[in-house]
């Protein structure tokens, strides 16, 4: 795996144990908020958190998203991006804008979404870090191949995070 600038940064951090992994984390808003997944994004950004600084914090919801939504994210401290489409293509462009941010160690996606794969192994390619973050129910085996880390919020405080070791 070729390791970018970033990479770079991420050795030196550890070896000299001076900071945990910068993190962009992405949602992919109508695909992960459904009412039958049930998941407190209080507890994503927790459990997430055990693993670096998380500096950016985006969801990424369509033209139909209520008010009520939209300002229910901006509380839980999330920026919101609103597209006119489908949220695929502009939440695809921004990771691979953190892709190639060297102040960026980790990239984690919340989706189950296959579209997201290339965005993955680009990452990797570059030397950061990949992290899904989904539900058990209709996940994509794809994204669970490619990715560092899964993790898989089964429930109300129940959560398995998954290392792949490839």
């Amino acid at each position: 795996m070729q390791k970018g600038f970033s990479g770079f940064n991420m050795f030196w951090k550890e070896l000299l144990g001076v900071g945990k992994p910068d993190i962009a984390l992405l949602i992919d808003g109508p695909n992960i908020l459904r009412k039958a997944f049930n998941i407190d994004l209080v507890e994503v950004r927790k459990e997430l958190s055990k693993m670096g600084n998380i500096r950016i914090a985006k969801i990424y919801l369509d033209q139909y998203a209520s008010d009520k939504l939209i300002e229910a994210m901006v509380n839980q401290g999330f920026e919101t991006i609103t597209t006119t489409g489908d949220v695929d293509v502009t939440m695809a462009i921004e990771g691979m804008e953190y892709v190639l941010d060297p102040k960026i160690d980790m990239l984690a996606l919340m989706t189950r979404d296959t579209d997201y794969r290339p965005v993955l192994v680009k990452a990797r390619k570059h030397g950061k870090r990949t992290v899904i973050i989904a539900t058990d129910i209709a996940f994509s085996a794809a994204l669970r191949n490619t990715a560092d880390r899964l993790l898989i919020f089964r429930g109300p405080g129940k959560i398995e995070t998954i290392v792949n070791t490839e």
